[in-house]
């Protein structure tokens, strides 16, 4: 089956009366808007960009991150939004490099993602691997660490349920496009248990499995910013990727900062690495640890230089963050220009990142949750829902 791109080709230059970063703000804050307030068609049809002849829409894994991941253009191309309008021509080109990751799930060899595979893997994404233990145990009923494909059915249902995306979708039915598959039957189910289903999933595999697919979105976000496949990012890309997050009421100011890069004498010029950006990543699952080495070094010295994230990062979390990323960090997250990480802004854009990459759905009570952290609230409500399953 030939599938060819929705769009291609470069939008030609006009006369606009707003530049090109004023219109990149604009398009971010409706691209966010969204993937955190549309149903999972809407997102599925935007972020596409393939159709085949008999009018199916296809993700390829760029499409997918960028449709789970707030991301802005990069600052090298020409673009000023990562969707796609119903008839138009995208502006500008995508980027990214194949996904040797999702290619060893692709039983057709086509490299793209139908809608119920989008489904699949956006449950897979709000995962806590915490949460997903708990309730693989649980439907392992014989204790010995592996469940059958009728399980995981249950396992992927019971997640599903208060993941906001895979509660809201309609099997496609909402958008008006054409759909092959329902999401019962889209996914991974025959990598995981062989091509007559009767295969079955071992637990350590399963969580090394999220682990790789959460690594491997850090990886296709790194390359959406190496636009020109140079092996590294600009630091004002690596800064747009901290801010992306940011609560959207508060998100201008900090993109004043991130814009001032490109005239900062030392910065302007300086490129991240994919380590480097990695690194990061680790640093942000460390939200818990890191908040508290963080305030407490603040409180003990009055402030929070340089040194003393690092020394905080590495002692606490492990993790050993480059000169080059604390100088981005600072530039961005120094306020008041005084040398001391302004630490509610830093720590609140890493929280929204968790609680837009999670996505949990409000069945569980606010009144005894509005305190507890969203992976917490993941575990709540799976105790509360799981024996409906049973």
């Amino acid at each position: 089956m030939r599938i060819e791109p929705l769009a291609n080709g470069e939008e030609k230059k006009s006369k606009l009366l707003f530049g090109d970063s004023y219109r990149r703000r604009v398009f971010f804050n409706y691209e966010k808007r969204i993937r955190m307030q549309s149903p999972p068609e809407k997102i599925f049809e935007y972020f596409a960009s393939f159709k085949s002849p008999d009018g199916e829409i296809f993700m390829s894994p760029a499409d997918l991150m960028r449709a789970v991941v707030p991301v802005f253009p990069p600052s090298e191309s020409d673009r000023v939004r990562e969707g796609f309008l119903r008839g138009e021509h995208p502006p500008g080109e995508l980027h990214c490099a194949p996904s040797d990751f999702f290619m060893l799930f692709d039983t057709d060899n086509d490299g793209l993602i139908s809608f119920p595979e989008y489904i699949f893997f956006v449950t897979l994404l709000s995962i806590p691997e915490s949460s997903f233990s708990v309730a693989f145990k649980m439907f392992d009923l014989d204790h010995n660490g592996e469940i059958e494909m009728e399980e995981f059915r249950k396992v992927m249902a019971l997640m599903r349920s208060y993941n906001r995306q895979g509660a809201g979708h309609s099997e496609g039915r909402r958008g008006g496009h054409k759909v092959g598959k329902s999401v019962e039957n889209g996914g991974l189910l025959r990598y995981f248990f062989g091509d007559d289903g009767n295969g079955r999933l071992n637990h350590d595999k399963f969580v090394q499995f999220l682990r790789d697919l959460h690594d491997e979105i850090v990886h296709l976000e790194f390359s959406h910013y190496d636009f020109k496949s140079r092996g590294t990012i600009s630091a004002k890309d690596f800064a747009l990727s901290m801010v992306a997050s940011a609560d959207i009421n508060h998100i201008n100011k900090l993109l004043e900062r991130v814009d001032e890069l490109d005239d900062h004498p030392d910065l302007r010029n300086a490129r991240v690495t994919l380590e480097e950006f990695k690194t990061f990543a680790e640093l942000r699952k460390s939200l818990r640890p890191l908040t508290l080495a963080i305030f407490t070094y603040g409180k003990v010295n009055g402030s929070l230089t340089k040194q003393d994230f690092q020394r905080a990062a590495s002692h606490v979390c492990g993790i050993s963050v480059t000169d080059n990323v604390v100088d981005v960090i600072f530039h961005v997250f120094d306020a008041n220009r005084d040398g001391s990480l302004s630490s509610d802004e830093f720590l609140k854009a890493l929280e929204r990142w968790e609680s837009d990459f999670r996505e949990p759905t409000e069945t569980v009570n606010k009144k005894h949750t509005h305190n507890i952290s969203h992976k917490s609230q993941h575990e709540i409500q799976l105790a509360v829902n799981v024996s409906s399953f049973l």
